[in-house]
């Protein structure tokens, strides 16, 4: 262990100590919020939790308590990988947070982060009539977060998650049986619409990948670590995008709706598509590049 984890180990006493301590070297070494977190204390909080076995919503009784020296070392294990490897913080605790649920992640599957989260949670008001919803589909699922949201805010909808890889089925899995919803949540691999025969719904969210390869070779070295068949698309980032647009009326019913994340991705398309009435979604705690379609206005457009 280098010089200053070692200094660490020996000075440092309480759980305030280290908390201190983790913090002061995310903010030193300039490390980047934007999974699941935004500052270095919830960070070092959340590892130094995951360590101890405690809850985030940490008492503040136990901030004076010291910790064991083996205690010490699971803790600053978390904290060297994530200042050294820049490793995110929910593939060191293999868990984060969407629509208030916890979810199970590892490098297999994209950290939840989407704006999505809040129309969920609004059960896609104004876009559809919620209590006509009975089939929803989470095109491109990964750890299957939107997709068990989805059956949480529609209890009696049936909710498909399919995704392209295996891997990321494998994780999505674990939620399910996490969330025991293996009865509403049916997994499926397919690449975009592909695997889905004739299938129809009245909902289709997607959190596709939309990221272009110019885009990737500037984001922090955090993203490094989630998988690149979920984030690279080809095409200025609307590959994938391309492929959803041409076939989501095949998979609508006739009331259905559409919508998409395409992230920093909005303006290659709508400079690709300038004659077609994306409805670009406003959130109030924040995100962007979410569009809306009906089923009628994809057909009228992507024929």
């Amino acid at each position: 262990m280098s010089t200053i984890y070692s200094e660490a180990s020996e000075q440092l006493y309480t759980i305030l100590d280290f908390l201190r301590w983790g913090s002061s070297q995310f903010l030193r070494e300039k490390i980047f919020h934007g999974h699941g977190y935004d500052n270095a204390w919830d960070e070092a909080l959340a590892l130094l939790s995951h360590a101890l076995g405690l809850n985030e919503n940490l008492d503040a009784s136990l901030l004076p308590a010291r910790l064991t020296m083996t205690e010490k070392q699971r803790v600053l294990s978390l904290y060297r990988q994530r200042i050294e490897k820049k490793v995110p913080v929910p593939y060191l605790t293999e868990r984060a947070y969407f629509c208030g649920l916890p979810f199970i992640v590892d490098e297999r599957v994209l950290i939840p982060r989407s704006p999505i989260a809040e129309l969920i949670e609004q059960r896609f008001s104004p876009w559809v009539d919620s209590s006509s919803v009975s089939n929803i589909l989470d095109l491109c699922t990964g750890s299957a977060c939107i997709a068990i949201a989805c059956a949480y805010a529609f209890p009696e909808a049936q909710v498909d998650a399919a995704d392209i890889s295996q891997d990321a089925l494998e994780v999505a899995k674990k939620n399910v049986v996490l969330h025991d919803c293996g009865e509403q949540v049916l997994l499926l691999q397919s690449e975009v619409f592909d695997g889905l025969a004739a299938k129809k719904y009245d909902i289709i969210v997607s959190n596709p990948p939309y990221v272009s390869q110019q885009e990737i070779d500037g984001l922090p070295e955090e993203y490094r670590h989630e998988p690149e068949l979920a984030l690279l698309a080809k095409e200025q980032g609307l590959a994938i995008v391309d492929r959803i647009l041409a076939q989501a009326a095949a998979h609508l019913n006739d009331e259905g709706v559409l919508v998409v994340e395409v992230g920093n991705s909005d303006l290659a398309l709508m400079e690709k598509y300038p004659e077609v009435p994306f409805v670009w979604l406003e959130f109030e705690r924040g995100g962007s590049g979410v569009f809306s379609l009906s089923k009628e206005q994809i057909e009228q457009y992507f024929k």
